[in-house]
């Protein structure tokens, strides 16, 4: 589609008299603006919600999934998170149903199919993280593991065991860092 010279010298015109908040006031309003239902947030943890909640849910995760390597530190993120907006989803859910009340119009159901795909995404994305790390242990596992006395009888030159795998380095997030290290990942680049 040609844009016309003088559809060119509008739109310059009108960007100069747009040109965003001034104040610092201004800014802090409209700085959350392309939140989109608070699901494709930077930070998990959005206004009005617990980041506590949040830690405590990443480490009973951990503990009770104990994982060892980048990759499954990975997974066990994606897991916490799908659990946390699951809950973010219900809860939109219960107020879309709340404000229905016993009246049922059409945007209503439009939002409830929203809330219900967004459920079953948020479903699948934890059952496959849980997968992937279930497999990744497996795998981890089932490598071998061989005991300097048993290089020794096969003939091999013992090797020292390997050092522990550094820790990942500390992420830090543009707005207030959390101390726990599910909120130390870095941020995934939004593609929209």
């Amino acid at each position: 589609m040609l844009v016309s010279d003088k559809q060119q010298q509008a739109n310059r015109r009108n960007a100069q008299r747009s040109s965003g908040p001034k104040t610092s006031e201004g800014r802090a309003a409209v700085r959350l603006n392309a939140l989109k239902y608070g699901l494709r947030a930077r930070s998990t943890v959005i206004h009005g919600e617990n980041p506590e909640d949040y830690t405590q849910l990443a480490d009973e995760l951990e503990a009770e999934w104990h994982p060892q390597t980048r990759s499954e530190r990975i997974h066990l993120e994606t897991m916490a998170t799908s659990q946390w907006l699951l809950a973010r989803v219900a809860k939109c859910e219960g107020c879309i149903y709340e404000r229905m009340g016993y009246d049922y119009d059409e945007k209503s159901y439009a939002l409830l199919q929203i809330v219900a795909k967004q459920r079953a995404q948020l479903e699948r994305s934890y059952r496959i993280a849980a997968q992937d790390l279930k497999q990744s242990q497996k795998d981890r596992q089932s490598q071998p593991h061989q005991q300097p006395d048993q290089a020794v009888r096969t003939g091999q030159a013992a090797q020292p065991e390997p050092a522990a795998p550094a820790p990942p380095p500390g992420y830090v997030m543009s707005e207030g860092a959390e101390s726990h290290e599910i909120f130390c990942a870095p941020a995934t680049p939004d593609t929209r």
